[in-house]
């Protein structure tokens, strides 16, 4: 119980607890309620709660969040009074849409300053007023059409046999335009498709491309890890992810193991590269030959946690020598010094393994069976005794 409240506490609003009969309820807002507390890329105000200086006028810039993490930035020129988790009609390009406010005060600045946003650009929209009932109602009844128009859509671009994948459609808050997006690995003429789409749908049609793992941050979805993915929690760069990165971390180059759920080399391959990175400066360089007496040997294999290096002669590949850094390193130097030392025997390592697993009970000492009811164990009879006692002849008897 106490495991479930902290959930509820960090994970979870109101609106998706657990109810009285102790049932979870369930969000049924999926992702889109008031208090913005299990929304995608949620940012927290920490300087809600501190006074502006005297004279000085609150930044007039607000952040609205729309579908699946999108954001954007308006001018409030309307001097509304706006708090997170308000519902707003915002400047489209034609008609309205309809958002949620994330962010207000200073930090609006600090974003639009990372995001290198001007506030005195061309393209400035602005906030027209809180959303009304009507406006509220308007958009809720064109997002319960976006799941059933994803499937005909789809059916239409199979039809059509054009290479791409309509991944999730967006309604304009006034429903007065659907975005549909997409991902291909080439140049779609999709001129056709956007008829069939305007005389199915009757509304208009915007057609927009997206890379995949755009299309993983806007699903989502749960990690290898356990965890939801990073691209839609938290994650708003994408960096290159090459297979060096696996390399220099050991780490087996298998594509279903180092690939996400987008078909890319997970993002999370860069966060501990730099680490790695650092440690391996400590060793000498792999493509270094170690010269002996004996013979010449080369690296085979590198452990960075335990700074151990492994070196075979060339021809006996098999016959591998450990030797720490600190080792290779002193071989080097002397042999930088044109000197050899007699073979790699005097400074490697006994490798001793120990192959005997000792399993360690999880839940105690005692037995996992010590619940289960004993068995009974059946009474033989023995039949062959008494064969043998019936056989034998009576010797009283007359």
């Amino acid at each position: 119980m106490f495991s479930e409240s902290i959930y509820i506490y960090f994970m979870a609003c109101n609106s998706c607890s657990t109810g009285k009969d102790g049932q979870p309820r369930g969000c049924k807002n999926n992702g889109t309620c008031g208090t913005d507390s299990c929304n995608k890329l949620t940012v927290f105000d920490w300087l809600s709660n501190m006074s502006l200086p005297s004279g000085e006028i609150p930044y007039n810039w607000i952040e609205v969040r729309f579908k699946n993490g999108r954001k954007h930035y308006y001018k409030n020129t309307e001097n509304l009074s706006l708090s997170i988790g308000d519902v707003v009609a915002t400047q489209a390009q034609s008609g309205h849409d309809v958002g949620m406010v994330t962010l207000t005060g200073e930090l609006v600045r600090v974003q639009m300053k990372r995001k290198k946003i001007e506030e005195d650009s061309d393209e400035t929209l602005k906030i027209y007023r809180k959303a009304t009932q009507k406006d509220i109602d308007i958009w809720t009844t064109a997002r319960d059409k976006e799941e059933a128009m994803k499937v005909k859509a789809r059916q239409f671009a199979i039809d059509l046999k054009l290479q791409m994948k309509i991944s999730d459609i967006e309604y304009q808050g006034d429903a007065s335009k659907a975005t549909f997006y997409y991902t291909a690995e080439e140049r779609v003429d999709f001129r056709e498709l956007i008829k069939v789409f305007a005389k199915e749908f009757r509304t208009r049609i915007e057609m927009k491309q997206v890379g995949f793992r755009q299309e993983a941050a806007r699903l989502g979805g749960i990690g290898s890890c356990g965890r939801e993915l990073c691209c839609s929690t938290w994650l708003t760069d994408f960096r290159s992810v090459s297979t060096s990165s696996a390399r220099f971390q050991q780490l087996s180059l298998n594509p279903q193991k180092l690939a996400g759920q987008c078909g890319k080399l997970k993002c999370c391959l860069n966060y501990e590269l730099d680490s790695y990175l650092d440690a391996l400066k400590e060793f000498p360089k792999t493509d270094i030959k170690l010269r002996t007496e004996k013979g010449v040997a080369v690296c085979q294999k590198t452990d960075i946690f335990k700074g151990h290096m492994w070196y075979a002669y060339e021809g006996e590949w098999m016959n591998w020598h450990k030797l720490t850094s600190a080792q290779a390193k002193e071989i080097i130097e002397l042999n930088n010094k044109k000197k050899k030392v007699a073979s790699l025997e005097e400074y490697a390592e006994e490798l001793i393994e120990d192959t005997k697993t000792d399993f360690e009970n999880v839940v105690g000492q005692d037995s996992l069976t010590r619940f289960d009811s004993p068995r009974r164990k059946k009474k033989r009879r023995n039949n062959r005794n008494r064969n043998r006692n019936k056989r034998k002849p009576q010797r009283n008897a007359k």
